[in-house]
């Protein structure tokens, strides 16, 4: 046998090669086999010639199992995984490197990221609850990165997850995706409900497959085993046995994990609604809720022991029998519509005109933006060095006064909006430097405008520069300085 590419006996479908350690293709050799699953094996490569350096980027070659008689869905996922990749782009995705056609040797080489997935962890569920947000909070992360590259993932599961060593959640394994400017080859082409039994989403099972908030929706499924070691809707089979998570709700993660935070259960439950509108409306929303556990707003959710009687169960599925899903949005148009603002409010140096002005900038975006959620952000001052006072001359806490400051400014806001209160969050950051702590609030929670205030023009600071001019420079988002 050849040491490169072996043809396979004739009766097999065409193409496919025999691939082996050392074997070269298209100026890549490969080295070690690393996996090999149902539908693909993955090498390690590296360039032929090419001398390593210390800061090359690590390659691993994708190459699909093609054999006579395979589910034909393998060949088109992998299509379509070679039309999504290389529009990928960010350190949620491994870097995309290059491709191979299926008239000779269909493949995709890409970054190789270092570790195990996320499926390890699961063995060892339940995890604690801070562990959960932490997970939940950095897959949330990437997929909203994902979304606003207007892809819909759609097989979020324990396996596709991996973790860069600086922390970075990776999403892999793209065949079932949809992409909103490509075609959606799958959907042309297949009739079935497509993704992982136990992490499809309602409106996947119904055939829709352009919602981010079906991610979403696997991600709630990913928090519920990571917290009660269960899945909420077992390990369904068949397209009947899918169809009951459009009528059942799951038993409540408190009923398996009595010790479990009511603020998660709440999470948790809003993840799983059969109505996408009753989920978060942006992975970034989601994102928030679990990095700012103390913010998240309870409803019955939260206090749920118990599944809906069998009157309810009946009605839900009566109304299911036959029920198609909407499909009228697409990942770029949900991100659009619900976006993250932050207002930063200066308690303290703010002018009763300066405030005024703020409010009616921030009533206007809100009224434009119905989807928007909305964090009032202050910065209480803190010393480099040295001991910070706390209290007032009272004894009352100089934080919680700032907290009530900054909810007293917004109370206008919410009455002339009749704003839900999950729309609403009221942040107090201890920092030394204003700009800088807004700056990071900003990124650590994927903040899509800022709004913020400015006070007049001085020589001062013009000459030391000001909040707002530092946050304008270097804010990853759009940012909106109100003057008098």
């Amino acid at each position: 046998m050849d040491s490169e590419l072996s043809p396979h006996a004739p009766g097999d479908a065409a193409p496919n090669w025999t691939l082996q350690p050392g074997a070269e293709l298209d100026g890549f050799v490969l080295g070690e086999r690393l996996h090999m699953g149902g539908m693909a094996v993955l090498w390690s490569v590296h360039r032929k010639g090419h001398t390593p350096q210390p800061d090359d980027l690590p390659l691993i070659m994708k190459v699909p199992r093609i054999k006579g008689g395979e589910d034909p869905t393998t060949i088109v996922g992998f299509e379509v995984e070679q039309m999504v990749m290389p529009m990928l782009h960010g350190p949620h995705v491994p870097a995309f490197v290059a491709k191979g056609d299926f008239t000779r040797q269909p493949y995709i080489v890409m970054e190789r990221i270092p570790g195990d997935s996320l499926r390890a962890r699961f063995d060892q569920a339940p995890l604690p609850p801070t562990e959960v947000a932490d997970i939940g909070h950095r897959v949330a992360q990437a997929l909203h990165a994902l979304h606003r590259q207007n892809v819909v993932h759609l097989d979020i599961k324990p396996s596709n997850i991996l973790f860069r060593p600086s922390g970075e959640a990776v999403l892999v394994d793209f065949g079932l995706s949809r992409h909103d400017h490509l075609p959606d080859l799958l959907e042309e082409e297949f009739a079935l409900p497509m993704g992982t039994g136990p992490y499809m989403s309602p409106e996947q099972v119904q055939f829709v497959r352009n919602d981010p908030r079906s991610d979403l929706f696997a991600l709630g499924v990913l928090l519920y085993h990571l917290t009660t070691g269960e899945r909420p809707f077992g390990q369904p089979t068949s397209v009947s046995g899918l169809r009951k998570r459009l009528y059942t709700d799951p038993t409540p993660p408190r009923v398996h994990r009595p010790d479990t935070p009511p603020w998660l259960q709440e999470v948790i439950l809003r993840c799983l609604e059969v109505d996408p509108a009753k989920r978060h409306q942006s992975a970034a929303q989601l994102a928030h809720d679990l990095l700012h556990p103390e913010q998240v707003v309870l409803t019955e959710r939260a206090e749920r022991m118990t599944t809906q009687g069998r009157l309810t169960t009946f009605k839900r599925w009566f109304k299911a029998l036959g029920a198609e899903g909407e499909g009228q949005v697409s990942a770029g148009e949900q991100v659009a519509r619900s976006p993250v603002i932050m207002v930063a409010v200066g308690t303290k140096t703010a002018t009763p005109e300066l405030d005024a002005k703020l409010l009616l900038t921030v009533r206007r975006i809100l009224q434009i933006e119905p989807g928007a959620r909305l964090a009032c952000v202050s910065v209480m001052r803190v010393n480099r060095v040295g001991m910070d006072r706390l209290t007032d001359d009272q004894g009352r806490s100089l934080h919680v006064q700032q907290l009530v400051a900054i909810k007293h400014w917004a109370r206008p806001l919410q009455q002339a909006l009749d704003m839900d209160e999950q729309r609403l969050t009221f942040h107090v950051l201890e920092a030394p430097d204003t700009a800088s702590a807004l700056i990071e609030f900003a990124n650590k929670n994927q903040v899509d405008h800022i709004v913020m205030g400015a006070r007049g023009h001085s020589a001062m600071r013009r000459y030391l520069g000001s909040v707002s001019a530092q946050v304008v420079a270097e804010a990853g988002c759009s940012v909106t300085v109100v003057r008098v």
